[in-house]
């Protein structure tokens, strides 16, 4: 590969994370990164792509051909904002869409949970049915991928403060980010984002974390009631822990 080949913006592996029972999370399991190009390297000493490439953008943004289908990758497309595009296939009130699209990325995550649960337990099967490693990606690799990845991470036991502190690790990396989106087409090009959503507020994080943390069976639960089933819940955290 050429040496002027960079590496994916914002790509990490989610091996090496405490759980709350003493394990860590596997490494070369679990990646999350920006919007992938055929012309990226993954990180060092780790084959790419990762065999299942899970791309939380809208068919809108992605377009017909998904730069790491090429290279061997199986990509699955699980939009978890369809709810903000007019045609958008999810069901939300227009409360609730008005409340995502002009609330603050805190209303946004928060929305997210309401409009795309079952997209969400999408999310967790995928990753628990495969024996391969999975990238979680969007656009940024900080909204979409951040709710699903810390879903996945808190279903496997990842304590709360290194979930959120995986959240903040973005910001290192939004410089290459932001180059990164000048190519990539809005989400719904009669509506802008605002530029408050590319901050990465601990508080819409932990918003979240809240949500899960106060349901009776956690985030497990949580994703149970959303459409996982159990088995895929006890899979997924076989999948991500040592």
């Amino acid at each position: 590969m050429s040496e002027s080949h960079s590496s994916v913006p914002n790509l990490r592996d989610l091996g090496g994370l405490p759980t709350e029972d003493g394990a860590t999370t596997s490494y070369g399991v679990l990646f999350r990164s920006a919007m992938p190009s055929a012309e990226d390297r993954g990180l060092d000493g780790v084959p790419w792509p990762p065999s299942l490439v899970l791309d939380l953008r809208s068919s809108a943004e992605s377009g017909p051909d998904h730069p790491l289908a090429g290279a061997g990758a199986t990509v699955r497309q699980i939009s978890l904002l369809e709810a903000l595009r007019p045609d958008g296939p999810q069901s939300a009130s227009p409360e609730v869409v008005a409340r995502m699209a002009s609330g603050g990325l805190e209303a946004l995550y928060l929305g997210m949970l309401e409009v795309a649960r079952a997209e969400l337990a999408q999310v967790a099967t995928l990753v628990a049915d495969h024996d391969g490693a999975t990238l979680l990606h969007c656009a940024a690799g900080k909204d979409r991928t951040g709710v699903a990845v810390a879903m996945l991470l808190r279903t496997a036991g990842v304590e709360r403060d290194a979930v959120v502190k995986d959240y903040l690790a973005t910001g290192a990396a939004m410089d290459a980010v932001l180059q990164r989106l000048r190519l990539a087409p809005p989400l719904d090009v009669s509506r802008p984002a605002p530029r408050s959503y590319l901050a990465i507020p601990q508080e819409a994080i932990d918003a979240v974390l809240d949500v899960w943390d106060a349901h009776p069976g956690g985030t497990a639960g949580w994703l149970h009631d959303a459409g996982a089933e159990a088995d895929v819940i006890d899979r997924v955290r076989a999948r991500l822990v040592d």
